[in-house]
């Protein structure tokens, strides 16, 4: 995979212009987050409202609908904003304090958990035409990697879900590193287990600071999907077959 040291002699990947404007790096990794680019979001936000709806209903909660999903997301979200830095915290620990929010008492995770996770296993989508280009990816040679804020199981469980577990060369998640994005070590982790260069990765990600830029920190090119421009962003993308196009040297970087 590794292509040829570049011209000063460094040894880095060389991304160079070539007349029509592309570039002629050759990729050795592309890396994915879960949400909200294999993960459709409005999927899980739907299966979490499904999964509040019934609860409601079977604790009998003096609340409506849209006070009881307010409750849960400000609770989830305050359990979030508390950590301290980038320290990892468990998603299944903060919906564990939002299941006990809304229904006023403490609820055993054994009485909840089955039916949640049955919810999600049966609502969850993925972003069209993600799977597809995985896929595709995974028959070049490629490293094909996720770096994700997920709890592992879930990652991984999604990943199943959609088909595309056993195209995945590696999956570095928050809770095996302990930190979440954009903590270098999310990245340097990824980085190890591919045994890949920075220089000629692509982090695909829907959130600049966290996943464009801190991609970009670290040396690898992040390809923006619905996260926000900046300096940070070498390749943006309106949908994950636009991918194919960067490895194949046929887009322009943004900069």
């Amino acid at each position: 995979m590794s292509g040829e040291p570049s011209p000063d002699g460094s040894g880095d990947a060389a991304v160079n212009d070539s007349a029509d404007g592309s570039t002629d790096t050759e990729w050795e990794a592309v890396f994915w987050d879960i949400g909200g680019v294999i993960l459709a979001l409005d999927s899980v936000q739907g299966a979490h409202a499904e999964f509040i709806a019934e609860l409601c209903e079977r604790h009998e909660v003096d609340a409506t609908l849209e006070e009881a999903i307010e409750t849960w997301r400000t609770t989830v979200g305050n359990y979030f904003r508390e950590r301290e830095g980038t320290e990892f915290r468990s998603a299944r620990d903060g919906y564990h304090l939002g299941v006990e929010a809304i229904a006023g008492e403490e609820i055993p995770c054994e009485e909840w958990e089955p039916r949640f996770d049955e919810i999600v296993r049966d609502s969850i989508k993925p972003i069209p035409g993600a799977p597809e280009t995985i896929e595709r990816l995974a028959d070049r040679d490629l490293h094909v990697g996720v770096i994700s804020d997920v709890d592992d199981a879930e990652g991984r469980a999604m990943l199943e879900r959609f088909g595309v577990r056993e195209h995945f060369d590696s999956i570095t998640t928050s809770e095996e590193v302990g930190r979440t994005k954009p903590d270098p070590a999310m990245f340097e982790t990824a980085l190890e287990k591919a045994d890949v260069s920075p220089e000629r990765s692509l982090m695909i990600g829907d959130r600049y600071d966290h996943d464009v830029k801190g991609a970009a920190d670290m040396g690898m090119h992040g390809v923006a999907f619905g996260a926000e421009d900046g300096p940070a962003v070498s390749y943006r993308i309106e949908s994950p077959a636009e991918v194919l196009e960067i490895v194949d040297g046929q887009r322009e970087r943004t900069d």
